[in-house]
């Protein structure tokens, strides 16, 4: 005979189904069912907590009290439905009938090893190393907890028998060195830590608390969620680990990390742990603390111990990471099929029967006498007390009895195969099993595929479960996304949000972050000594925008947009210069026509009365090339006026560097004309009046033509260009010309103050001449005027920008041809027009004589 032994451990929530001197019925659920067959299985269920309860009055009798967990009895149904299926299965174990042995135990370590000794040996009395039954011990099947496995498994090293738990996954129980005959059935939980933070940034909780156990698991979960969540700016309000202590010693440190949750503003909690660990120190959160907060849970609880009589209770809205487990379509109908007439040796279904059906009840053995409910079924029970699905646990159970028998199944085929006219002895040694254990691969009949190496296990999926908590027995657990690490990156979280019902207290979207979110313009700045997740909210810079929420850095804007006042928004600049539609621009463009018109008219007056005295003095030729000199200077302004263009770039600076040095080379020969007038005594009328008339005709060409060079290096080395400035206007680029070589630029004006300086020499030499015969005077102040400007023109140049600079130095262009035509050409107008009786020959000598310095004509 081959025996299968499943030993279950949870410490987790109690029912308190009923409370009962233990015995009265406790020696019969001790070891409450059993079924005969050809393959013996044994089973260790966990069905009741034993508790010594010391009376009030301090007497020393003592009273036992049972509590029962309902939870784990689906354990033993999902086992006694896996060992039928497998019965009533021709393909598996052919000719082969399976019975089994079904055990309680408690909930302490020493019984644990008591148990499982028990069983091996088959003494009701343990006694190491003694055997009293014929069977054969195939496995042993554990779980929950990892460490009850863990204990177990010492144990069962020694004699080398198999071992499967089908609690969660854990590392330790994977260390092969440790444990050699342990396989684990549960899927590997790899890529949970990255699903939660995944769940974290879909609803923008950067601010979560987090409770788990005080172990390596606990420690090894940490470190992953703490790495998954600096990698997606997530962070840990808090972090309360629960010691690893007996259930009946949660009570003080449960209280303090309730009161740790409740002062914390973190609205999301994350309880990173199974079940079977931290099931008591939730209890007493969950009884201490209303539906202020949303859970999220990595695996299912036991919910039907939290609360009672609660309209909503703590875990209602909470979201769960539940394995991705296809439906066993069987498993359901076997349920609803379990009743004490079919069987009667089940003492705990009879409980059942007797606490909510109110059959008639047999203390003494523990036995169904009548009077049910007709049709009565564990699916008529409350859905707070009773889970027609299959949990997670229940699943593994039943993949750990499926992959057994499929060992047992290949160990035989083999022996076969290998002996075929043996005695029919199929199984001697537990260690002839691990082979087939550690190599088997199956699907099972929900038609997933099951495999036990650790190396081989893929990654989990989940179904994120959400909890619909509404009265008592009316509690649903609705599917509403899931989390898949084999899809495509940034697929790999899908939910339903319009689906899920959150705590009580939230009326819309739970917040759960340090600091409130900053909007498009602004961006996140660090709080000093603070996690990342703490910021205060700081306006972008100038220019800067930032468009989404809760940015780290402002982006600056392209050259050709700004942003808008908002600064959440880059916009097109607009492209501006100095344009005749300008208002400057239209200004400037008047006083040049209209100071160019005026030059004409003084031209032409000028022209008109070329015969007077006053138009032949100081060379009648020099007076009409200024003229007409200043007349181009006027108009040479336009060309800074209007959108630029390379051709006009260039004209602009050319133009101005060959019309002044022009105009004032004129002035300088009509001052060396004066001079050499009245000054130089060089004998002989004819030589005196050569020079007179030679000067300018060498002054005037000599000086350009000194610009013309400077300016036809300047256009060869460095020519002025079309520049854009993006940064001078706030919402526009101005398109202006840039001087290309600003040394050549500023020799120019160099060249043109120099010039300007030597006429106002000349000028100041010949200051004390007769009046009517020069324009000493008028030409110093044209030349003061004209020096001013520029001397001027260089640092307001140097300190404005975009139009400004444009505009400024058309407004000096025009003052310093103003300051020509007006100090030089105005005195004379306002005579030949106004004072006509002084423009005549008599006048002027009749004043020279008045004055006693000397009778001179013309």
């Amino acid at each position: 005979m081959v025996s299968l032994i499943f030993l279950l451990w949870l410490l987790q929530s109690l029912v308190p189904l009923s409370s009962f001197d233990a015995t009265q019925c406790h020696s019969k659920v001790q070891r409450h069912l059993y079924h005969d067959g050809n393959v013996l299985i044994a089973a260790l269920v966990p069905l009741f907590y034993v508790f010594d309860i010391t009376p009030s009055d301090f007497s020393p009798q003592k009273q036992i009290m049972v509590q029962y967990k309902v939870r784990n009895y689906q354990f033993s149904l999902a086992f006694i439905f896996a060992i039928e299926e497998i019965n009533r299965n021709i393909y598996i174990l052919p000719n082969t009938s399976l019975g089994f042995h079904l055990y309680n135990v408690n909930s302490n370590q020493g019984t644990t090893l008591w148990e499982a000794l028990a069983c091996l040996t088959g003494f009701e009395k343990v006694r190491p190393n003694y055997e009293c039954r014929s069977e054969k011990s195939a496995a042993l099947l554990t779980g929950t907890s990892w460490a009850t496995s863990a204990i177990i498994g010492r144990l069962l090293n020694l004699y080398k028998y198999p071992q499967l738990t089908f609690g969660p996954f854990d590392t330790i129980l994977s260390d092969r060195s440790q444990f050699t005959s342990l396989y684990q059935t549960a899927p590997r939980d790899t890529s949970l830590s990255h699903g939660i933070v995944l769940l974290m940034v879909h609803f923008s909780w950067t601010w979560v608390g987090l409770v788990l156990m005080d172990d390596h698991t606990g420690a090894e979960s940490l470190s992953e969620l703490r790495e998954e969540m600096d990698r997606n700016r997530v962070c840990l309000a808090f972090v309360e680990m629960i010691p690893d202590i007996p259930i009946t010693s949660y009570y003080e440190p449960s209280i303090k990390t309730h009161q740790k949750i409740e002062k914390s503003p973190a609205n999301v909690v994350i309880i990173y742990g199974d079940h079977e660990s931290l099931h008591g120190a939730i209890m007493i959160i969950a009884a201490h603390l209303l539906n202020t907060k949303v859970w999220v849970l990595k695996s299912q609880w036991d919910e039907t111990s939290l609360t009672k009589s609660l309209i909503f209770d703590t875990f209602h809205g909470s979201l769960i990471f539940a394995h991705h487990n296809t439906e066993v379509s069987e498993f359901r109908k076997f349920i609803q099929t379990y009743n004490p007439s079919k069987y009667p040796e089940d003492y705990f279904l009879a409980k059942f029967w007797n606490a909510y059906f109110n059959c008639s009840f047999s203390v003494p053995d523990c036995k169904i006498l009548g009077n049910c409910l007709p049709n009565a079924s564990l699916e008529m029970l409350p859905k707070n007390v009773w889970e027609m699905d299959m949990s997670e646990e229940s699943y593994n159970l039943y993949n750990s009895v499926y992959a057994v028998a499929h060992s047992l199944h290949g160990m035989i085929l083999k022996q076969v195969q290998s002996q075929p006219h043996g005695n029919g002895e199929v199984y001697t040694f537990p260690w002839e099993l691990h082979p087939f254990l550690k190599n088997i691969h199956f699907k099972n009949g929900a038609g997933n595929t099951v495999v036990l190496d650790s190396q081989r296990k893929l990654d989990a999926e989940y179904d994120i479960i959400n909890i619909w908590n509404f009265p008592e027995s009316l509690r649903k657990k609705m599917k509403v996304g899931t989390f898949s690490p084999k899809a495509p990156e940034g697929q790999e979280l899908f939910l339903s949000d319009h689906m899920i019902q959150w705590a009580i207290v939230f009326t819309e979207l739970p917040c759960s972050a340090c600091s409130k979110s900053c909007v498009p313009g602004f961006r996140k700045s660090p709080q000093e000594g603070k996690t990342v997740c703490c910021y205060d909210c700081t306006p972008c810079p100038d220019n800067e925008i930032s468009n989404e929420t809760n940015m780290d850095h402002c982006v600056r804007c392209p050259e050709d947009h700004y942003a808008n006042t908002e600064q959440n928004h880059c916009l097109q600049k607009a492209v501006t210069f100095l344009s005749y539609e300008d208002p400057l621009g239209m200004a400037l463009t008047c006083l040049s026509l209209i100071f160019s018109a005026l030059t004409s008219g003084v031209l032409g007056v000028f022209v008109k009365y070329h015969h007077t005295p006053i138009v032949k003095a100081n060379n009648q030729a020099l007076s009409y090339i200024l003229l007409i000199t200043l007349i181009f200077c006027f108009l040479c302004s336009l060309l800074f006026i209007g959108h630029p263009n390379t051709a006009t770039c260039i004209l602009q600076q050319s133009t101005f560097a060959v019309l002044f040095p022009m105009a004032l080379s004129t002035v300088l020969a009509k001052s060396i004309t004066v001079v050499l007038a009245f000054r130089i005594t060089v004998p002989g009328r004819q030589i005196r009046w050569k020079m007179i008339s030679w000067a300018p005709k060498f002054i005037i060409p000599v000086c350009t033509l000194i610009q013309l060079v400077v300016c036809g290096i300047w256009l060869s080395t460095s020519p002025p260009f079309i520049q854009s400035d993006a940064y001078t206007e706030h919402g526009y680029i101005i398109i202006t010309c840039n001087k290309g070589s600003t040394i050549a630029f500023h020799s120019v004006l160099a060249y043109l103050c120099s010039m300007a300086f030597g006429s106002y020499i000349m000028a100041y030499l010949s200051r004390n001449l007769p009046d009517t015969f020069n324009e000493a005077k008028f030409i110093t102040f044209s030349m003061l005027v004209f020096f001013s400007v520029w001397v001027t023109f260089l640092p307001v140049y140097h300190s404005t920008k975009g139009k400004l600079m444009v505009a400024m130095e058309v407004f000096s262009i025009l003052a310093s041809t103003a300051g020509l035509l007006g100090c030089i050409f105005f005195p004379k107008c306002h005579i030949i027009l106004f004072r006509p009786h002084r423009n005549v020959l008599h006048h002027v000598r009749n004043k020279g004589h008045s004055k006693g310095k000397g009778n001179f004509t013309a």
